[in-house]
């Protein structure tokens, strides 16, 4: 992990551990990237709950209970299902934290409404849900390293808001 990764990672613990919260996270185009790094750092079991890897849309709803029609109706790379996500990490698992992430990476996948390096992310801390979307160029690790940086950044910004 490059040190300004492992800084973010850092902050989220020093974050987390402060106010006594558990981080689960809610993964599928970033495949449990996320976790990763977080639980690269030694210490990690003190702040890091749990990840979930939920790459197919029955994943989403049998682990985190995404209603699939949402996905039905929404797609899986919707704000709609970035939030349900992030509602259900917390809620499934012992977490007061949690970041989600559904996207495409590519190759394939893209469409003119949803293009190749869309991803939504969706935020719970203590109760309270956002999300946004980013568009994100490059090829298919590009993207997922992108993703994995921008939601452990914002992640982070919020918990200092917090």
């Amino acid at each position: 992990m490059d040190a300004g990764l492992n800084r973010v990672c850092e902050g989220l613990a020093q974050a987390l551990v402060g106010r006594g919260w558990m981080l689960a996270t809610a993964e599928s185009c970033t495949g449990g990237l996320i976790a990763a790094a977080c639980t690269s750092l030694a210490g990690s079991s003190n702040w890091f709950e749990r990840g979930f890897v939920t790459y197919s849309n029955e994943a989403k709803s049998d682990l985190l209970g995404v209603d699939a029609s949402a996905i039905a109706t929404h797609g899986a790379v919707s704000e709609m299902v970035a939030r349900a996500m992030a509602f259900g990490a917390v809620r499934r698992s012992h977490a007061q934290v949690a970041v989600a992430v559904t996207g495409i990476a590519g190759p394939a996948g893209g469409s003119p409404d949803k293009p190749v390096g869309t991803v939504w992310f969706g935020f719970s801390v203590d109760g309270r849900l956002t999300s946004e979307t980013m568009r994100f160029d490059g090829d298919r690790q590009a993207v997922r390293e992108a993703a994995v940086r921008h939601a452990l950044a914002r992640l982070l910004a919020l918990l200092q808001g917090a």
